[in-house]
């Protein structure tokens, strides 16, 4: 129960500043070619499952379109399925923008680029009415 409740927790509240300004570190100087990504199911989401991991290495040149792609995969997302992704909690970018131009524009302070994942527009929408 504890290890189902950690990984429903975000991986802000996982981990400390300090711990994750750490491990961009060590991640950015073993793979200087590589972005840090962390990837997180919305907190509303029911009917997507969560992914096996939420640490991600991205190349700067994979566009985010790719990676939406990629991600799909991982969860074995039905083609009829959609899904959504929004950068660092507040945007939706540009499937054909690169994962380095959307890092450079919306990492965080720690390093990381966080990027949530839905199956509808529920992100700064408001209920229909």
């Amino acid at each position: 129960p504890f290890e189902k409740s950690m990984e429903m927790m975000p991986f802000k509240q996982r981990k400390c500043l300090e711990t994750r300004k750490d491990e961009v570190c060590v991640i950015r100087s073993k793979f200087p070619n590589k972005l840090p990504v962390i990837v997180e199911r919305y907190v509303r989401e029911k009917t997507l499952p969560l992914l096996d991991k939420t640490k991600f290495l991205v190349p700067f040149e994979l566009t985010l379109g790719q990676f939406l792609c990629l991600l799909r995969n991982k969860i074995d997302l039905d083609s009829s399925k959609s899904l959504f992704l929004l950068v660092a909690e507040k945007s939706m970018s540009c499937m054909s923008s690169s994962m380095g131009d959307i890092y450079s524009r919306h990492r965080d302070t720690d390093g990381f680029l966080y990027i949530t994942y839905a199956s509808q527009e529920v992100f700064g929408s408001r209920p229909p009415g």
